[in-house]
C-alpha cells in the first residue's frame, strides 16, 4: 500500500500580502501581541511630565529642548521641535478630546529685564501636526495681572476636559485652567490662607484624589520638627468654597507622583523609596522600588493605545471595529 506523503505548507511572507490586509491583520491583534513587533527605541535625558488616554509626554529639558510623544503600548516615539527660548520657565501638560491630543505649552520669561514679560502659550495638535499660539485672557479676572510664574513641579493635571497648572501673578496664586474644548483660561482660587502655620514649604502638586480636583501641600511647622501633608479636595469642581482639608503626617518625602483610584498616595521617600501611603490608615506599603529613576515625575493609570503617532489614529468602535483617521 502506497504511503500518503503530506505536503508541507507554504510559507507565507508579509511582503506577498497586500497592504490592507496587513494592516486589518495587525489592528486586530492585541495590543501586547504588537509589543513583541517593534523595538523600544530609548529617550536619553527626558523626563514624564504627563500621561493621558495611553499616551505619555516626555520633555528633554537639556540643551536640545525637545517634547516627545510616546506610545508605550507598541513602542512608538514622536519628537516634536519646539523653539529654544533661554531664560525662560515652561510648564508642560497633555489632553485628549475628540478623538485627538493636544499638548499645552505655557512660558514664562525670566530675566533682567524687569518687568518681564507676560506669559506665552501655544497648542500642539496632533492630528495636524502643528503648533499654534493662544492667547492667556483672563478679561473677567481685572484683578490678575500678566502671569509670571508656573509652577513646573506640579505637571500640568488634565481633569474636567481642562488641563490645570499653579499660576502666579505677583504675590497672587491660583490655579490656571485651560479649557481644551473651547481653549479658553479660567481662574480657580486655591485655599485661602492654605500655608499659615508652616515655616517652610516643600512643593506643592495638583491631583485627582478619588475623582475629585485636589491640591497637595507637604511642607514642615511652624517649629520645623514635623513634616505635614494638606490634602485640599474640592467637592464641587470650580466652587471655592467646596475647599476642604486632610492633615497627615510624613517622614523625608522627596517626591509625590499621584494617587491611586483608591486614594492611596504614591510618594518618593528618601529613606524608603516609592511607596505606597493609606492617608486614612496611615499605613504605607514599600514598593520595592528603592531608588526612583531621574526621568520618572509623573505616573497615572495605564491604558493601552494604538495610536500611530503619525497623523493616523486607529479608534475602537463599539461593535468590534477598527477605523483609522
Amino acid at each position: 500500500m502506497a504511503q500518503l506523503r503530506r505536503s508541507k505548507p507554504k510559507q507565507l511572507s508579509s511582503d506577498c500580502l497586500p497592504y490592507d490586509v496587513v494592516f486589518e491583520i495587525l489592528t486586530r491583534l492585541p495590543v501586547k501581541s504588537l509589543l513583541q513587533l517593534r523595538f523600544q527605541i530609548p529617550i536619553s535625558h527626558a523626563r514624564i511630565v504627563g500621561l493621558c488616554n495611553g499616551m505619555y509626554l516626555c520633555h528633554d529639558d537639556t540643551y536640545t529642548h525637545r517634547i516627545y510623544l510616546w506610545n508605550q503600548s507598541i513602542r512608538k516615539f514622536k519628537s516634536l521641535a519646539i523653539a529654544h527660548l533661554t531664560l525662560t520657565h515652561a510648564a508642560l501638560g497633555l489632553a485628549y478630546q475628540n478623538n485627538d491630543f493636544k499638548i499645552l505649552r505655557i512660558v514664562c520669561f525670566r530675566g533682567p529685564k524687569q518687568p518681564p514679560p507676560p506669559a506665552e502659550a501655544a497648542v500642539y495638535t496632533l492630528s495636524t501636526d502643528s503648533w499654534r499660539r493662544v492667547v492667556i485672557s483672563l478679561v473677567s479676572e481685572p484683578d490678575i495681572g500678566p502671569i509670571d510664574y508656573i509652577v513646573s513641579s506640579s505637571p500640568c493635571l488634565f481633569f474636567n476636559g481642562a488641563l490645570h497648572s499653579i499660576a502666579q501673578s505677583g504675590s497672587h496664586k491660583f490655579i490656571l485652567s485651560f479649557d481644551v474644548n473651547d481653549e479658553t483660561f479660567r481662574k480657580i482660587m486655591l485655599p485661602q490662607n492654605y500655608l499659615d502655620g508652616f515655616v517652610w514649604l516643600s512643593f506643592e502638586r495638583l491631583a485627582v484624589f478619588k475623582g475629585l480636583l485636589a491640591l497637595f501641600v507637604f511642607c514642615k511647622t511652624l517649629y520645623g520638627n514635623m513634616e505635614i501633608c494638606h490634602i485640599w479636595v474640592m467637592r464641587e469642581y470650580g466652587v471655592v468654597a467646596s475647599w476642604t482639608k486632610k492633615s497627615i503626617p510624613v517622614h523625608l518625602v522627596r517626591g509625590f507622583f499621584c494617587c491611586t483610584d483608591s486614594g492611596e498616595l504614591l510618594i518618593d521617600s528618601f529613606d524608603r523609596g516609592v511607596i505606597s501611603y493609606d492617608p486614612e490608615s496611615q499605613n504605607e506599603n514599600n514598593l520595592g522600588v528603592q531608588k526612583s529613576p531621574s526621568w520618572l515625575t509623573y505616573t497615572a493609570d495605564l491604558m493601552e493605545s494604538l495610536v500611530l503617532l503619525d497623523q493616523h489614529i486607529v479608534h475602537f468602535l463599539e461593535d468590534g471595529n477598527v477605523m483609522v483617521q
